[in-house]
């Protein structure tokens, strides 16, 4: 069973989903690929008490008041073996940083000997289920720029300047 539950982000309501002991997904509602690949569901009202709901909740809550979060909950996000790949190497982006997508392309090859495009790890990132925890955010164009953000460029503006006073502005 997938349960959902709503976070009212200072950006945006957001939509976790839950299954077993994981977080699954989070997702700002309306987003590209919103809630992708999860079927059913069962609504929990605000006092359901699940502990990875409760850890998720906290670090939401640690993240948004301009602090970095020294714990992550539990994630298991459903995506293919190179989705997790790039997924793995998103949470070696530091806090208050930036990488490119070549220079994940790059990273991926070092260490799997496999060469891949700047394009597919463009696409696993935007299709990254657990928004803003699996920091794809901190995924910028060659240039520097900000480029595609499956929640907007709003979005993402606003949560690298959280992390660090950037100013990036978006690509034409």
């Amino acid at each position: 069973m997938v349960y959902l539950y709503h976070y009212d982000s200072p950006i945006g309501r957001m939509t976790m989903t839950v299954q077993e002991d994981a977080l699954t997904g989070i997702w700002f509602d309306g987003q590209r690929f919103f809630m992708n690949g999860i079927r059913d569901g069962q609504t929990l009202e605000g006092d359901c008490s699940l502990p990875v709901l409760d850890s998720a909740k906290h670090w939401l809550d640690e993240y948004f008041s301009g602090r970095n979060p020294a714990f992550l909950p539990v994630l298991r996000p459903a995506g293919t073996p190179f989705c997790q790949l790039v997924w793995h190497e998103l949470l070696n982006i530091p806090y208050g940083m930036t990488r490119t997508y070549g220079e994940i392309a790059s990273e991926l090859k070092r260490k799997t000997g496999r060469r891949t495009s700047a394009r597919a790890v463009g696409n696993a990132v935007g299709h990254n289920p657990v928004s803003i925890m699996i920091p794809c955010h901190r995924v910028v164009g060659s240039s520097g720029k900000l480029v595609g953000y499956a929640g907007g460029l709003e979005r993402k503006q606003f949560l690298l300047n959280l992390e660090k006073n950037l100013s990036i502005s978006p690509e034409p």
